[in-house]
């Protein structure tokens, strides 16, 4: 599974793009993502899987391209 990280989340992780094995839910992505990043927990931000906003657990499949993006501003 592809994970793509923007912005600020760049900073954090110190890449824009991991591969992990396959998760079964955004939900536990998250906790593995923060076991890996731990400055993650404290960090803001959204999740996109295959370019759709998702704001609750999803179920993942392991194909699936996911973006984690920091809030966005206006202007």
């Amino acid at each position: 599974m592809e994970i793509l990280f923007f912005g600020q989340l760049t900073d954090i992780t110190g890449t824009a793009r991991i591969e992990v094995p396959a998760i079964t839910d955004t939900d536990a992505l998250k906790k593995v993502l923060i076991e890996k990043f731990p400055r993650l927990q404290a960090a803001k931000y959204s999740i996109a899987v295959d370019k759709k906003m998702v704001h609750e657990a999803t179920v993942l499949n392991g194909q699936e391209v996911v973006a984690l993006m920091p809030p966005f501003s206006g202007g």
